[in-house]
């Protein structure tokens, strides 16, 4: 597949006496040889609590889920997981009906790694309960992702 994702830094953001930091992000991926119909879209934000030293994925696809994952970063880290269960009062995942009650996702997680200024690469799992089925279903991905 093809994907291409943009970054909008959008600055500081004030959330009472918490000072975060956020850059907006657009994923867009499309099967090979179809540029006309994305078969994936994702909107949200990547923020940072420097105080916190947390990093947190926060985005919403249009199937009618919503995820706010976090994890623990330093300034520095060349790497960060992120993950979010279903359920969480602070990192977690919320969907529509009728995903909860036939594809549950029940736990997101992410690992980016910062390959050099231009390119990080991501593994990403998420873990869905499926109607009717006792073991629960790994949604995997990954990729390498370069600036162009």
């Amino acid at each position: 597949f093809r994907q291409e994702t943009s970054f909008d830094p959008i600055g500081d953001v004030e959330n009472h006496e918490q000072l975060l930091y956020a850059l907006r992000y657009r994923t867009t991926a499309w099967e090979e040889g179809d540029d006309e119909d994305p078969f994936h879209e994702e909107v949200g934000y990547f923020i940072w609590d420097a105080e916190r030293k947390q990093v947190m994925k926060s985005f919403i696809v249009p199937r009618g889920i919503a995820v706010n994952a976090g994890g623990d970063a330093q300034e520095d880290s060349k790497e960060f997981f992120l993950q979010a269960d279903c359920g969480s009062e602070t990192y977690g995942v919320c969907s529509n009906k009728f995903l909860d009650e036939e594809f549950k996702t029940v736990r997101y997680e992410v690992k980016f790694t910062k390959i050099d200024d231009n390119t990080f690469s991501y593994d990403e799992d998420t873990i869905i309960k499926m109607k009717g089925r006792d073991e629960l279903f790994h949604h995997t991905e990954k990729n390498v992702m370069k600036r162009l």
